[in-house]
């Protein structure tokens, strides 16, 4: 544990809105001298959807539930039926993220939402495996949303609108 006093304190702190300071590869880089090598290993195959671990068991409940939650939103706005999450916790979050104004908007709002739930996760945890997982899971939703490229996914959706047009045009 005394590794980690360095490790925890050198990592720079992770905002919703900031860019990310490193990616995920330099991360680990940086873990590799200070964990264990369950611990190494673990981050290694760290996905948002991992369950096993240090605070991912509470995690993974957490991002189910927030994941029912928007294919019940989603389902409901398309008039299908589905069953409404047993757990509505996330509904008002999920509710504001629908009604943004755009995509990028919207997974801003669940990313702020999903640190809020990490850091209440993390609770008093400063030096240890809880702390440096929560990091970790920071570091991926951050890394993901500044992933989403504007200018790429606005010219891929204006060649699919184009060939969509094409294909009327011909009928």
């Amino acid at each position: 544990m005394a590794s980690y006093y360095y490790l925890l304190s050198s990592l720079p702190m992770l905002a919703a809105g900031s860019p990310p300071p490193f990616d995920y590869p330099t991360f680990l880089e940086m873990c590799r001298s200070s964990v264990s090598p369950a611990t190494y290993g673990a981050l290694k195959e760290l996905t948002v959807e991992s369950d096993r671990g240090p605070l991912l068991h509470a995690w993974a409940a957490y991002y189910r539930l927030l994941r029912q939650e928007l294919r019940y939103q989603r389902l409901s706005r398309l008039g299908k039926p589905c069953q409404p999450p047993e757990d509505r916790g996330a509904a008002l979050t999920v509710q504001a993220a629908m009604a943004a104004d755009n995509p990028l908007q919207a997974e801003r709002l669940l990313l702020e939402q999903q640190f809020r739930q990490i850091d209440a996760l993390v609770g008093f945890h400063v030096f240890d495996d809880t702390a440096l997982f929560g990091y970790a899971l920071k570091l991926q939703l951050i890394l993901r949303l500044h992933g989403f490229q504007f200018e790429a996914g606005k010219a891929e959706f204006v060649s699919l609108l184009d060939g969509i047009q094409q294909k009327i045009y011909r009928l």
